[in-house]
């Protein structure tokens, strides 16, 4: 037993004395914090100008079914249009899910018939083709909200950012919602 101890005493002071790869030791600790800052900062990059995209289709969107108050739009016509002035997102057509209803700011009944409800309704990338969630026209003077959920993949999903980003719904994607509210002009 005592022999033993002392082997390995001896073994740790030699250990000690030597200061071959201690070089390695510095770079192990310091190289991934160098490296998961940076690719957690261009998978936060992608993830705002991803949002900022989605925003700005959904605004040039609104901004035609508004002023076009006597067309009823379909909702694939106004994907259409957020997918066309979204640019960058990918597979937008089938990504995006739509919401469109109108908001009675005098009713006085129970609140649950005229709310939105808090949570959105993603696509379901197994049956991309379901049918929106509460999509309705509008007619002159009502006020509409529009709210459109699209799930995108991180640009690494087990490295950084993306590693986070990819479990927050279990499946690999993770959720981006914008919404707008705007009055349909009269005719």
């Amino acid at each position: 037993m005592i022999f033993a101890i002392k082997s390995i005493a001896r073994f740790l002071r030699l250990f000690r004395k030597e200061e071959d790869g201690s070089e390695s030791v510095e770079f192990a600790l310091i190289f991934l914090p160098f490296i998961l800052i940076p690719v957690s900062g261009f998978e936060l990059g992608l993830l705002m100008t991803r949002h900022v995209m989605v925003e700005r289709g959904l605004t040039m969107a609104v901004r035609e079914v508004s002023l076009n108050t006597g067309i009823p739009f379909t909702d694939t016509q106004v994907k259409t249009m957020i997918c066309n002035s979204a640019g960058i997102i990918p597979n937008c057509m089938t990504n995006l899910r739509l919401e469109m209803r109108n908001i009675d700011l005098r009713y006085t009944g129970t609140a649950a018939t005229n709310e939105i409800p808090r949570t959105a309704s993603c696509t379901d990338l197994e049956s991309p083709d379901q049918a929106p969630r509460n999509y309705t026209n509008g007619q002159a003077n009502e006020l509409m909200i529009v709210r459109a959920c699209g799930l995108f993949s991180p640009m690494l999903p087990e490295f950084g950012l993306g590693y986070f980003l990819s479990r927050i719904r279990g499946d690999g994607y993770y959720p981006l919602v914008a919404s707008t509210a705007f009055v349909m002009e009269p005719v």
